[in-house]
């Protein structure tokens, strides 16, 4: 069924839109990536280039594959380039607001028959796919971050996904090279209902004065293996993010365990979002990062 699509869309050329139109061109689709800041789309464009060379260095692609990759990707600032598209994956701010606006301008110039997939991390499908022209068509389609290198691709169904829908986007998940697992229509669903209270009650260890960043951090990978601290991960992953999908599983499942940690709240009201600013758990600006507290 993957094969009806050959035009792919992608909305937004920050980490996981630029990543998601990496996959895709590599998979041999022809990708149209829209953001609507030049600096971002420039930015975009250089980090696939940049994974895309890692790749060929450790010999997972060969140097004609990056090449034919990059040459399928085109980009651009205005919402006309989707006319051709079969399939739009939205990988936009994790902000309902913005997702329904873009929707909006999406719609109008999007055939009729094309599907709309999100990558959100936490909001609701069902009440995404409301919002747009063509509920039946629409469907969660929630990459992990790095896109090139992560296997995971979570599939959730609004309540009024079609079934052809889901299969065609479970058919296109292969595709690239992912495995698909099906989640409920639940806030967060699977992986950041489990992630993201973990790396919420680190920032309260840090918060209650259990432990500094730095210990916290070396706790959790020499005491259980993974191979990030969690407020490392946090950094990665973008503070402004975990609040957002904190907020939704408060907000979305009424129990108090999930509140959003006060400090989590303090570091994005400053500004300091992780990696991408510069800032966060960690200080990025030297050549090692450095804990903040």
């Amino acid at each position: 069924m993957a094969m009806k699509i050959k035009n792919i869309g992608v909305v937004g050329a920050g980490q996981m839109g630029s990543g998601i139109a990496h996959v895709c061109a590599l998979a041999g689709f022809d990708v149209y990536l829209m953001d609507i800041s030049p600096a971002e789309l420039k930015k975009g464009k250089a980090s696939i280039e940049k994974n895309l060379d890692r790749q060929v260095k450790r010999g997972r692609i060969k140097a004609k594959d990056k090449s034919a990759a990059l040459k399928r990707i085109k980009t651009g600032a205005k919402y006309d380039g989707f006319k051709a598209c079969d399939l739009v994956i939205e990988a936009a701010k994790e902000d309902e607001g913005i997702k329904r606006e873009i929707y909006k301008k999406l719609c109008k110039v999007l055939p009729k028959n094309s599907i709309i997939a999100s990558n959100t991390s936490s909001i609701s499908i069902t009440r995404l796919g409301a919002s747009t022209d063509r509920p039946g068509k629409f469907v969660g389609m929630h990459f992990m971050n790095p896109v090139p290198a992560m296997e995971l691709v979570e599939l959730i169904r609004g309540i009024a996904t079609d079934e052809d829908t889901y299969k065609i986007i479970s058919e296109l998940a292969l595709k690239l090279g992912k495995k698909p697992v099906n989640s409920e229509d639940f806030p967060a669903f699977i992986v950041n209902r489990i992630l993201l209270p973990m790396i919420n009650e680190a920032v309260y260890t840090l918060y209650e004065g259990v432990g500094s960043v730095e210990a916290i951090d070396t706790a959790m990978k020499l005491g259980t293996r993974h191979p990030m601290g969690p407020l490392e991960l946090a950094d990665f992953i973008g503070l402004d993010t975990a609040l957002a999908v904190m907020n939704m599983l408060h907000e979305g499942l009424a129990d108090s365990k999930y509140r959003p940690c006060p400090l989590l709240v303090k570091y994005v009201e400053a500004g300091w979002l992780g990696r991408k600013t510069g800032r966060g758990f960690y200080d990025y600006s030297g050549e090692t990062p450095v804990p903040t507290r």
